[in-house]
């Protein structure tokens, strides 16, 4: 706040500097007047020179603004070519197309005022002055404009991911340079600032094209386990959305169509898919939990997991693997 108050104290002319200036316009103007009484054609024939001069750099200032504005034009046109070929974020784009056009117009405007023979130092200061005062007003819109400049320069998510941050999980519908909304399973929109999003954990559950399910099932003490753990792999490997080992990568990538994912530069193709896996977890109070591990292409996640999961509860009991539930055994003693 200091630095802005020493800005516009400097740019701002002091009651001396004001005075001078009344002294001397109350001065040229009492001698035009004298001139014009006591000599009416020398001071017509100054007139015209000065109108003319001023009329010479009215039009150089005037043909300035125009070439400046067609200049623009062109960049703009450059640069929008330019995003084009490299498939720039639409949003970026706009962006830097308007700050560039904003920016070059501004400059222009000076340097043609300055032409006229205004002094353009008191009009550049107020004018840094006046953007620091806007900056500082608008210092949480800065940080979300700078945060949402990173989300698209780096894209850790698109429209359409399913992501959880700030507390949030839903599918993206839009990211603009200030904010992104999200659509939760409920039906709700979240707008997140897009200054605390690039600060904070993203989880992007549609960053990868696989992904690996996990389930448990907990069965009875007493049950054969490889029986079991055969019973479970017989599930898992029927539903033809489990992907398999002998899983041709080059074509399921093409199928997939790698390059719309949010992929980083360092191991992001698995060469084979790993075998459904099958083994005893744990043993517990109660009963026994087997792990039971997938690979599925990320749009059949949770159609995979909720299916399968419904198959182990209703077809794994008739095959005599029943499932536990917490209960005690009581043993009578006849005395």
């Amino acid at each position: 706040m200091n630095t802005l108050m020493m800005i516009l104290l400097q740019a701002a002319p002091t009651p001396e500097q004001i005075e001078a200036k009344r002294d001397s316009i109350r001065a040229g103007a009492k001698m035009m007047i004298e001139t014009a009484k006591s000599d009416p054609e020398t001071f017509w024939q100054e007139v015209g020179t000065a109108t003319l001069h001023f009329g010479i750099k009215v039009l150089v200032a005037l043909l300035i603004f125009v070439i400046g504005i067609l200049l623009i034009r062109w960049i703009q046109h450059l640069l929008k070519k330019a995003f084009e070929r490299r498939k720039t974020e639409p949003t970026i784009a706009s962006f830097v197309s308007s700050f560039v056009s904003i920016s070059l117009t501004v400059l222009i405007i000076i340097i043609s005022v300055g032409t006229l023979g205004v002094n353009t130092t008191s009009l550049a200061a107020l004018l840094a002055a006046g953007g620091m005062a806007i900056g500082m007003a608008l210092s949480g819109t800065v940080q979300n404009f700078s945060g949402g400049l990173m989300i698209l320069a780096f894209k850790p998510f698109k429209a359409g991911d399913l992501i959880e941050a700030q507390g949030t999980l839903g599918t993206v519908i839009e990211v603009n340079i200030t904010a992104t909304k999200v659509l939760t399973p409920d039906n709700r929109v979240v707008i997140l600032p897009n200054g605390a999003l690039s600060n904070g954990t993203i989880n992007n559950y549609n960053g990868r094209p696989l992904r690996r399910i996990e389930w448990t099932v907990s069965v009875s003490y007493g049950v054969d386990a490889k029986a079991c753990k055969d019973a479970i792999l017989a599930i898992v490997n029927s539903d033809p959305r489990v992907l398999q080992e002998d899983t041709n990568m080059t074509k399921l990538y093409k199928e997939l169509q790698i390059q719309n994912y949010q992929l980083s530069t360092v191991n992001y193709k698995m060469d084979a898919i790993p075998a459904p896996f099958v083994a005893l977890k744990s043993l517990n109070s109660n009963d026994i939990t087997f792990v039971v591990r997938a690979w599925v292409r990320a749009a059949d996640y949770w159609g995979v997991f909720f299916d399968l999961q419904e198959r182990f509860y209703t077809e794994l009991p008739p095959q005599g693997f029943t499932f536990a539930y917490p209960h005690v055994d009581v043993t009578m003693l006849n005395q």
